[in-house]
């Protein structure tokens, strides 16, 4: 491995441990069928990964978001893909800081168990996209119910979780002061509402990545499914992300990581005119520029983990992470890539496989035009450019 033994290499070994047994043939089978890698997240579940950040008293390890990222990072170094699975770490965080006792003691047992999954986040709109703010899906309380209507997309494991996040509006836009006010986050039971208020239309996409289109019709929502206060959503919601985004920058990390090793290992072994082609400048500049700027954002991923697990604002360090894991991963990518020449393009070396998927952070959770925008505004006091 590229890096020398740290505070986490325990579970990183732990994980790798568990990884070997999910070698690139059964990502590439997964790939190539569209595919859900059932075994592989029943065997994270089974072994309590995904219960990382629960605490002991509700059953789970009582780990922060440090650690839990370490072990995202580590699915992807090994050649996974941690977006089957990375939902149950930010979404229960969701649930951790803002939910009530009765919710923690009702849910957390059970998802520590690995008897329910709660993968699924409903935020973006077709009309909205970014601007959260925005969002037209309503929650009307009618008596001890709240009853939702309108429609989400690009939201992802709905078909492979038991439990999902939504947000929705329950005071009208016009009716507010500030626009971030007026949004409430909801527990929704996917077994009680599919069929039943809520229709999912799988999206298919350029990555195997489980996402889909979802459709509000009158669906009732139990009023103890609120989690925190009416109308506080958004503060709750942005809690929430800044956990996604230093966990999405550590999956990032893991995959340069990966495509560094590829890239090194191959350049030793290739042999052109007579002698390896790792020799040539050429070829190992742009693999060393590449592992440097990995390492790089490796140390802002620990930077806003750490204020995250402190309970401290880590917004700009979360975003900023996201940022430069997310660029690094796809500059590695491209590194390996052009590394491997032809053979990078054939499915056995699963290079295109882990291109498609990395290159995914560069739009999504957060596009880095957003990123720019937040840093400017908050970080260097700039006027708001939206």
């Amino acid at each position: 491995m590229l890096n020398s033994p740290d505070e986490h290499q325990e579970i990183r070994d732990a994980v790798r441990d568990l990884c070997r047994l999910f070698p690139d043939e059964y990502f590439r089978r997964i790939d190539a069928q569209r595919a859900y890698p059932e075994a592989f997240v029943d065997a994270l579940l089974g072994a309590g990964w995904l219960a990382a950040m629960i605490p002991e008293e509700y059953g789970g390890s009582g780990l922060g978001l440090t650690a839990a990222s370490v072990i995202m990072e580590e699915i992807n170094r090994s050649g996974g893909n941690s977006a089957a699975v990375h939902g149950q770490m930010y979404n229960m965080g969701t649930l951790l800081r803002n939910g009530s006792q009765a919710q923690k003691e009702k849910y957390l047992p059970a998802i520590a168990a690995g008897k329910l999954r709660i993968q699924s986040m409903a935020v973006t709109e077709p009309t909205t996209g970014s601007d959260t703010t925005k969002v037209r899906t309503t929650a009307v309380r009618q008596g001890d119910r709240y009853v939702v209507n309108g429609q989400k997309v690009w939201i992802s494991r709905v078909q492979h979780s038991d439990l999902m996040i939504l947000l929705a509006r329950t005071t009208p836009l016009g009716e507010v002061k500030r626009k971030s006010e007026g949004m409430s986050i909801f527990i929704v039971d996917l077994h009680d509402a599919i069929g039943h208020g809520l229709s999912v239309r799988p999206i298919a996409n350029m990555v195997n990545h489980e996402t889909n289109e979802l459709f509000f019709d009158n669906l009732e929502v139990p009023a103890e499914n609120l989690i925190g206060d009416e109308g506080q959503g958004f503060r709750y919601l942005l809690d929430g992300l800044n956990a996604e985004r230093a966990l999405i920058a550590a999956e990032c990390i893991g995959d340069g990581y990966w495509f560094i090793e590829r890239a090194s290992r191959y350049a030793s072994e290739r042999i052109v005119f007579d002698r390896p082609i790792g020799i040539n400048q050429g070829v190992q500049f742009p693999i060393a520029e590449a592992f440097i700027e990995i390492e790089a954002a490796n140390l802002m991923r620990f930077k806003a983990c750490a204020l995250f697990d402190a309970q401290q604002p880590c917004g700009a360090q979360a975003n900023m992470a996201k940022y430069l894991a997310a660029k690094a991963s796809w500059q590695a990518a491209n590194v390996c890539l052009q590394t491997h020449g032809g053979f990078g393009f054939a499915s056995e070396y699963d290079i295109e496989r882990k291109f498609r998927e990395t290159r995914l952070y560069q739009v999504a959770p957060i596009s880095t035009n957003l990123i720019f925008s937040y840093v400017a505004e908050h970080l260097l006091g700039l006027p708001r450019s939206f």
